[in-house]
């Protein structure tokens, strides 16, 4: 079997469900299919996300910076864009690291999740590491290979050392480092907090799945069907015993990643407390969309964990921004919770 990273497209697509049922397709037709990228079927997301649409202008305050860079390790090498806010001198400030999905590239990411924005706003600063069609034709972080799920190899280790390169050129607070991601990039967020703990704080994962949820193209539509996979059970006793905080959003709809990822994400979340965990509950209404807030704390009431499960959203951005692709402009602003999550910043 050839390995997915060199002839594939990562599986951050939907196979179309009838109402009785999933659509089951012969492992050789999906492979073919996944190898044309372009394939109708098989695009992440709603319509209006286009397969790897040219790069849009990110607006700049005065000021602030947004600047493009590359690192490289003995993994390969990626480009990354970080954006640094007006008056960020003589003072440490946190970072968050943002990995876009399939299709998507930096400045799309950026526009559609409002983080610059944010970043202005709170004095935060905020990178994006970009996955180039070169590692994926689809530019998916490789989520579900082996050779990228493991600590300081494949793209784990390049995106840590993207992250430990901004932390070098810019006043960075070492204690306040986060990873966050959506759909492909959520999932390779989990990886991240998964397989380096020491060095991010907390993560958010948006229409994601968990760490070493698959372990090859089948489990990983297996995986993103909501169906068991088999290896995971092996693949999860081999990861970090410490689980940083961990934030989630999915939309009820999502028909490209099965909901029930989010509640996995959240088990593992709350298997990580040390002590016994209390668990909080509500229903409630943010733009124009209902949904449950799940709050997992310790024993003395520190968050631990938070999945927010969203009605009528499908496979976007909770209240992001239409200049970027895969956003849905209606239901809980995602960036801004991610945010207060992180960093203790309330949502206007």
């Amino acid at each position: 079997e050839p390995q997915p990273s060199r002839t594939a497209a990562a599986p951050e697509a939907s196979v179309e469900r009838r109402p009785s049922g999933r659509e089951r397709r012969p492992l050789g037709e999906v492979l073919k299919l996944l190898r044309r990228a372009d394939h109708p079927g098989f695009r992440p997301g709603p319509a209006r996300g286009p397969a790897l649409r040219k790069a849009p202008t990110v607006p700049l305050p005065e000021g602030a910076a947004y600047l493009t860079r590359t690192f490289a390790c003995a993994a390969g090498s990626r480009e990354y864009k970080v954006y640094v806010p007006s008056g960020a001198e003589g003072r440490a400030l946190p970072l968050i690291v943002m990995l876009h999905g399939c299709t998507q590239h930096p400045d799309d990411f950026a526009l559609g999740t409002g983080m610059n924005r944010l970043a202005e706003e709170h004095k935060f600063i905020v990178a994006y590491p970009g996955q180039p069609k070169s590692a994926n034709p689809s530019a998916c972080w490789n989520w579900f290979d082996p050779a990228h799920q493991s600590r300081d190899g494949g793209e784990p280790s390049i995106i840590a050392g993207v992250t430990r390169a901004i932390m070098a050129e810019f006043p960075v607070d070492g204690a306040r480092v986060y990873v966050a991601g959506l759909s492909a990039g959520g999932a390779m967020a989990a990886t991240m907090s998964a397989t380096y703990p020491d060095l991010y704080a907390a993560a958010g994962i948006h229409s994601g799945l968990p760490h070493g949820a698959a372990a090859d193209l089948p489990s990983a539509f297996a995986a993103m069907r909501g169906t068991s996979n088999p290896a995971a059970p092996a693949q999860r006793r081999t990861r970090a015993r410490r689980r940083v905080p961990t934030i989630v959003f999915h939309g009820a709809n999502d028909k490209t990643v099965d909901p029930s990822n989010a509640e996995a994400i959240l088990t593992e979340a709350r298997a990580g407390l040390s002590g016994p965990a209390r668990e909080a509950r509500h229903k409630g209404v943010a733009g124009g969309r209902a949904y449950t807030r799940t709050l997992v704390t310790d024993a003395r009431g520190v968050p631990h964990a938070e999945s927010w499960a969203i009605d009528g959203l499908g496979h976007a951005w909770s209240g992001g921004s239409p200049e970027g692709s895969f956003t849905d402009d209606q239901g809980p602003d995602a960036s801004r919770e991610m945010l207060r999550f992180f960093l203790g910043v309330q949502p206007n």
